[in-house]
């Protein structure tokens, strides 16, 4: 990424923010439903100092994390699977293609159901969401690996094992990480749809309570926090490509750009 492309990725979010500020300012937006973002930021400082947005904060992130391993390693090793072999793609496609379009937020009452109300719901309800993804991008970045790659390991007559940690495996990471990346956002989303019922801690139960309340500074913050945690999850992923993706983070030649 450019000095320019960084400036930018900083700017973008600024000039939103400042547009905000000046809506509600010359009432443009209704100050009572959009505080300004000054006023929001004040209330977020009071709300971190205060030691509850951190302990919530800590709750969502820990089940964010818990149904990612959950669902995104047997999601990655199916999605593997369906790609290198024809009669596993056979057995779980139509599967797959039948759940996936089910709004998962809509069948969280049915792990409640099935689970409880404890943390195994709320891990079932991120883990769910997440095993789509990665199955559906790991198929995909097995299958557009190039035959000539596995045609140069059929001939120097690579064990299978060989051509999977060699070839299939390698070919297949940028989609996984790319199928990880979008679990992020789902995570965050499921995990806080998860705690806005029948729980008193995380993002969400605090965004419930506000509401309940009708308290809109308390309510921003949450959601701030809420912003906040998906940014710093992406930028982890993102420090974390050049150990991942080594050959992607280190090419020297740059992003198309037209203009």
């Amino acid at each position: 990424m450019t000095a320019r492309d960084r400036t930018i990725r900083i700017i973008g979010p600024l000039s939103i923010v400042a547009i905000w500020q000046i809506a509600v300012s010359t009432r443009l937006l209704n100050p009572g439903l959009f505080p300004p973002p000054s006023e929001i930021a004040a209330n977020f400082v009071a709300y971190a100092g205060s030691g509850e947005l951190a302990t919530n904060a800590a709750w969502t992130l820990s089940r964010i994390l818990i149904g990612l391993l959950i669902g995104g390693i047997p999601g990655t090793l199916i999605g593997l699977a369906m790609g290198m072999n024809g009669a596993v793609r056979a057995y779980f496609g139509p599967i797959i293609a039948l759940l996936y379009p089910i709004p998962k937020i809509a069948i969280l009452p049915l792990f409640y159901f099935i689970f409880g109300t404890g943390e195994p719901a709320k891990w079932a309800a991120v883990a769910v969401g997440v095993f789509f993804l990665m199955a559906i991008n790991t198929e995909a970045g097995v299958r557009q690996i190039e035959l000539i790659y596995l045609d140069v390991a059929r001939a120097y007559r690579l064990r299978p094992v060989t051509v999977f940690l060699r070839v299939l495996l390698p070919g297949a990471l940028p989609n996984i990480y790319a199928g990880l990346k979008l679990s992020i956002g789902i995570a965050i989303v499921l995990a806080v749809a998860a705690e806005y019922q029948l729980t008193r801690t995380g993002l969400g139960f605090a965004i419930f309570n506000a509401q309940q309340l009708l308290d809109v500074d308390r309510l921003y913050a949450a959601l701030v926090a809420v912003s906040l945690l998906g940014l710093m999850l992406s930028a982890l992923l993102d420090a974390l490509e050049s150990v991942v993706l080594p050959w992607r983070a280190h090419r020297s030649a740059p992003s198309p750009t037209v203009l």
